[in-house]
């Protein structure tokens, strides 16, 4: 769909995950270089790096506002969600259309839970860090899935290293985010330091909106490099508790 809209020179607004593997990983990058020669406008729905309050959180951080970051935590504690958990087929559609109506549970089609749900956790906390991973180790496992036949874990946990040694620890299983900078480590409300602290538009809209802006006033607009790259440190996180094996960012765009 990207290329053929590349093709026709339109501008595209694309869900997440843009990919789930290395190969259309480095197929969605070289699609790019020519939407950006053609000064398209392409927008990824990752809308956390819309939201007014994180955008300002980030400004803060970005400033030193708390100092270096050594460690980031990321939960992600919900219920099944979506068409994460399939349950058989009972004979009434054809397997492929049976899958693709349950995507969520089925790899070759979204990723799974954790490149469909927990990539929000994994890109906010990369933004923050200014920085991609380039390593993960992991693990997960499948507890309550009773006659359930998709691909996905009840619960992955996975423990990202920086290239600065800095960590970031995802634990996924869906607490409300709230942007907050607190004094020490204890998360309580006497140590709160900064808060967003006026009505917060929906970053759903914000998203559409920048687009839009972007197109009118023919402004540089492309979000791809980040779409992909917070999918492949998603999908590099999934294929770390899947194989129980170190996954480097390196080896897992090599995966070609």
């Amino acid at each position: 769909h990207f290329k053929y809209a590349v093709e026709k020179g339109l501008n595209v607004f694309m869900e997440k995950p843009v990919t789930i593997d290395a190969p259309t990983c480095n197929r969605m990058l070289d699609l790019n270089k020519v939407a950006e020669a053609k000064n398209l406008k392409v927008a990824v729905g990752l809308m956390c790096r819309h939201c007014d309050a994180r955008r300002e959180l980030f400004d803060r951080i970005q400033d030193g506002e708390i100092g270096d970051i050594n460690l980031l935590r990321a939960y992600r504690m919900a219920g099944v969600t979506g068409s994460a958990a399939a349950p058989p087929n009972d004979g009434s559609l054809p397997e492929l259309m049976y899958q693709i109506k349950h995507f969520h549970g089925f790899l070759w089609l979204s990723g799974g839970a954790v490149s469909d749900f927990l990539i929000h956790n994994i890109d906010e906390s990369c933004w923050m860090k200014n920085a991609w991973p380039v390593k993960v180790v992991g693990l997960g496992g499948r507890h309550y899935r009773g006659d359930a036949v998709d691909q996905n874990f009840d619960s992955y946990a996975m423990e990202y290293t920086f290239e600065d040694g800095a960590k970031l620890m995802v634990d996924g299983r869906t607490m409300p985010a709230k942007s907050r900078i607190y004094n020490g480590q204890a998360m309580e409300k006497a140590n709160l330091a900064w808060s967003f602290d006026r009505p917060e538009p929906s970053p759903y809209d914000l998203e559409w909106q920048h687009l839009i802006a972007a197109i009118r006033d023919d402004q540089p607009y492309n979000e791809v490099q980040r779409g992909v790259m917070a999918s492949a440190v998603t999908s590099m996180g999934r294929m770390a508790c899947h194989t129980g094996q170190e996954i480097t960012l390196e080896k897992f765009l090599d995966h070609s």
